[in-house]
């Protein structure tokens, strides 16, 4: 099978990899020339899992980035910590993304992927429902046609070549419409308890900071909070880096992290909107990444997601390859399993920014969302197990790859509403719209036929035979 990749990104790279290696013919083309910027530093313990698999992750460990055990979270009037190394035995990493991202290309290369940069997928050809030309535009010369491809993944992150250009599907979501504002500091510290390489989440009345160690000593800062805050705060001071250095003395806790230290470099401010599209994949292609939704970065879910939607998308055509399932059968659970991982960290995400529900909530919230209400002791209280799985994007690899343990999504549903719900009750506000989230109903049954697997050889493994 030939495969066409749009997007050099980290969902774009570690599909194209994860195929070449599965023995498909994988040409990938990106606008960009690595290194490039890009914010979204902080990743999950997934992302080890998923490098593990394309073999990555021994690179990264040895490039020398921050390694990551987990974080202290500061939430109003609760603060709590995670540990992921001491809980579940796996660490990640906080990245400069230029030289991550380019390492994940560079492997793709590596990987017998032909890698070309400079050049931009401007429109998709549709023929009898499947995309069968690319139109391209280079950064020097004449446009081309691409149409030697069998299957298109698009993985052109927010500007959506799919489902923001061609198909004009993609919904955002109220309640999460955020600007962040950021900088990097040197000589900043962290609150006490953090884990080793641990982030830093502290919320302030209308927003929250985020504060990320960084390889050389460095620390990135950010802060996020609503359009119309910004805006108005925005108004207030000139420039951004005013407004940035105002919003940083507006906390007493990041003023502390902060008292000493030197900023460098300039601020950069980038809107959060949150969004999803009606449909990530149909016939002849698959979306990946932020090409397909994104989330607001509370909980540093970006690469998670981005890593975990181009491992699946890429266990879905090799088995398709192989002829082990049907391309509607793989679609199918791809479809699946994307959009759970989105509607369950979206509900967690929502609650936290409606805050009234309390740590207790939210830890008995992520129970629920992921099927494991055990009764707490009186003397052992509320355990945050089941949250800081969900935020690590352990639960969505456990439930690709046993389906027995895949709380069922009428649950993951009921939850959404449940919030929902909640919100609109609650003061001065009127609640997220998880409508989008809740669109294409998904079937648990058939989804229940496979499961994701890595070894002897990256697939999809059915369970049970195929339905009549």
């Amino acid at each position: 099978m030939k495969v066409l990749v749009i997007g050099g990104g980290p969902a774009g790279s570690t599909a194209a990899t994860a195929m070449a290696q599965a023995g498909l013919d994988v040409r990938l083309i990106e606008s960009a020339h690595f290194p490039r910027y890009h914010v979204g530093e902080s990743l999950t313990p997934s992302c080890r899992v998923v490098l593990d698999a394309i073999g990555l992750s021994k690179i990264v460990d040895d490039y020398g980035f921050v390694k990551k055990n987990g974080g202290v979270i500061h939430w109003d009037d609760d603060q709590w910590a995670f540990d992921w190394h001491e809980q579940s035995g796996v660490q990640s990493w906080q990245v400069d993304r230029s030289e991550f991202d380019t390492l994940l290309l560079e492997h793709a290369r590596q990987n017998g992927v032909a890698v070309t940069t400079g050049v931009t997928g401007r429109s998709v050809r549709f023929a009898d429902g499947r995309p069968v030309a690319v139109e391209c535009s280079p950064e020097d010369g004449e446009s081309f046609t691409i149409d030697d491809f069998d299957f298109l993944i698009d993985a052109t992150g927010r500007n959506g070549l799919l489902s923001a250009r061609h198909f004009g599907n993609r919904e955002s979501l109220s309640n999460l419409r955020n600007v962040g504002i950021w900088g990097y500091w040197t000589g900043a510290s962290l609150l006490p308890d953090t884990p080793t390489g641990g982030i830093n989440i502290i919320s302030s009345p209308e927003g929250w900071y985020w504060v990320i160690p960084l390889a050389g000593g460095r620390m990135s800062i950010g802060y996020v909070t609503t359009k119309d805050a910004f805006a108005r705060d925005r108004h207030e001071h000139p420039s951004s880096d005013e407004l940035y250095r105002h919003l940083i003395a507006a906390s007493p806790t990041v003023a502390g992290l902060t008292a000493g230290a030197a900023f460098i470099g300039s601020t950069r401010v980038e809107t959060d909107y949150s969004y999803i599209a009606d449909q990530f994949c149909g016939p002849g292609y698959a979306i990946v990444g932020d090409a397909a939704c994104f989330l607001d970065p509370l909980l540093s879910t970006g690469v998670h997601l981005a890593l975990y939607s181009a491992l699946t998308a890429a266990a879905c055509l090799a088995s398709v390859d192989r002829g082990e399932v049907s391309e509607t059968e793989a679609l199918r659970f791809f479809e699946f399993a994307y959009r759970r991982a989105y509607m369950r960290l979206f509900a967690l995400v929502s609650i936290m920014y409606e805050r009234y529900l309390g740590k207790d909530g939210f830890f008995l919230t992520s129970d629920r969302l992921i099927g494991d209400e055990q009764p707490a002791q009186a003397e052992e209280g509320v355990s945050s197990r089941s949250f800081a799985e969900i935020i690590g994007g352990l639960s969505d690899l456990r439930e690709a790859a046993n389906s027995s343990t895949r709380v069922i999504t009428d649950q993951l549903r009921e939850e959404a509403v449940r919030v929902q719900m909640r919100a609109v009750r609650a003061p001065d506000s009127t609640g997220p719209d998880f409508t989008p989230v809740r669109g294409n109903p998904l079937s648990d049954a058939e989804s229940a036929d496979y499961r994701l697997v890595t070894s002897p050889q990256l697939g999809l493994e059915r369970v049970r035979e195929p339905r009549p």
